[in-house]
Parts: C-alpha cells; structure tokens; sequence
C-alpha cells in the first residue's frame, strides 16, 4: 500500500459484495473496518513495523485459508495478519477468522468482531465462507497457543483437526505462514486461568511489567507456497493427522528459519 493511499481509497477496490448501506451479507460493514483498519495500519506501519514476506501467494480471488502459528498473550498475530491482507495485497483482501467463543459474550468485542468479519469458530460459518471464496485465517493451536510463555514463544503446540477437513470438504488451498515477534510483543511469564474463568476468558496473561500490553517490537509474517491436499474431509483419523502434520512441519520450519534470520541472529 503507497503511503499516500487512504484506508477508505482501498476500502472501495475491497470485492466485497456491501449493499448500498455498505454491508455486507454477513453483516460486515465498511464504516467499521474503515475504524478498525485505520487503527491498524498506525499500528501495522509504525508501532510494530511489520515485514511481510510472500503475500504473493495468497490468491487474489477465490477460496483460500491461511494457516499459521499462535502466540502473544493476546491477538496481536491475528489483527496483524488480517492488515497484511488488506494493506499488502492488490486488491485488498478480508481475512476473516474464527474468533474465540468468549468473545461473543462479551457485547461490545461481539459487535465489533462480527462486524469486521470475524464470526465464532464453528464448521458451518466457515464452510459457508470458504464455498463463498472468501479468504479464511485459522490458527490450529487456538488459545493454547496464545498462552505459550515467553520461553516457548517459538514452538509449536498441538493443532487441532477440524481446519484439515474444512479444507478437504471445501477443496480450498492451505497457505501456511510463521508469524515472528508475537511472544516478544508480549512477553508472557503466567497465565491467571482462574481469574481467566472469572471474567468469562481462557486465562489472563501476566507480563513482567503485568499488563498485557503489547511492545513496540517489529514483527514479521512469512507466508509459504499453497498447500493443497485431496480428499472429502471424512477420512479417518489417522489420515488427517498426516495431513495436519504436513502443514504443522512446514510452518515450523519457517519459523525457523526466520528467526535464525531474524536481525541477524539477534533477537529483540
């Protein structure tokens, strides 16, 4: 995106099908990612001063599902990815992904989230997208990867299934993507799952200065080539897993080699 563009000038070459109130059928609306990316791009360029490699291979047009790796206390990878989609490609592209649940009890994030494209994380949304070509952004460890500590900031943990068949069923091309920085944005030392269970929430990330809050640490994203798997989605098990396990291997891999790369082998 040139500097001198404005959000809403890439807003009106989005392929989105809005209505003349600028809504869309799904309820996304243009005023509200005019908000949301505005505040983005401030934070995309100048805060984090994301490096984004390879968004070549996300596909201009038609279904896809980018697939990458969690971390971060909270979502800063998942807002970042979504901007990358909307500032980097041409023409600009909504990644929608599948919000936590607790997000929907909470009325105002709720109203947000679905306004900006972002809808539970249930099969039926996301099969209705995906046969619908939209672009869909999925992160296979889930809260269990947010709640990594600063240590295992870099690795993987378990990824669940359900995206491998989504993909199958749908026929829909994986791009994986390492996302780098997150666990240094915010540092997590502990996890509060029972004040996290209080508030409606997974947990509570504790950082060294406390509060979540996220650092001005530049961020990167790598996105890989297309994966693209054949079957129906109904295969057994063990299957799926290889499947699974073929795209978990290629994002570990390009996390790290990123991050053997990243400043030149020093890390922020």
């Amino acid at each position: 995106m040139k500097r001198e563009e404005s959000v809403r000038e890439r807003l009106e070459r989005m392929e989105l099908p809005f209505n003349a109130y600028g809504v869309d059928p799904y309820g996304v609306s243009k005023s509200h990612l005019r908000v949301f990316f505005e505040v983005m791009a401030f934070f995309y360029r100048n805060y984090f001063r994301v490096r984004c490699h390879g968004i070549e291979h996300i596909p201009a047009r038609g279904r896809a599902m980018v697939v990458g790796n969690h971390s971060g206390g909270v979502a800063v990878d998942g807002a970042m990815v979504i901007t990358s989609a909307f500032l980097e490609m041409e023409p600009p592209r909504l990644a929608q992904g599948m919000a936590e649940k607790f997000i929907n009890a909470m009325p105002v994030a709720s109203t947000w989230a679905s306004r900006c494209g972002q809808f539970p994380g249930l099969p039926e949304h996301a099969i209705r997208l995906l046969e619908e070509d939209r672009l869909l952004m999925i992160f296979p460890e889930g809260a269990r990867g947010t709640a990594k500590l600063y240590p295992q900031r870099y690795d993987l943990v378990e990824f669940g299934t359900g995206f491998m068949r989504l993909a199958l069923k749908t026929r829909t091309p994986i791009i994986p993507f390492g996302f780098l920085g997150g666990g240094a944005a915010i540092p997590t030392i502990a996890n509060l799952y029972g004040l996290g269970r209080a508030l409606g929430m997974p947990y509570v990330p504790v950082t060294p200065y406390v509060l979540p809050v996220p650092l001005p640490v530049p961020l990167e994203i790598h996105y890989g080539e297309p994966m693209h798997f054949e079957g129906t989605g109904n295969e057994e098990d063990s299957v799926i897993l290889g499947y699974v396990e073929q795209v978990k291997q290629r994002i570990a891999g390009i996390v790290e080699k990123r991050r053997h790369e990243r400043w030149k082998g020093v890390e922020p």
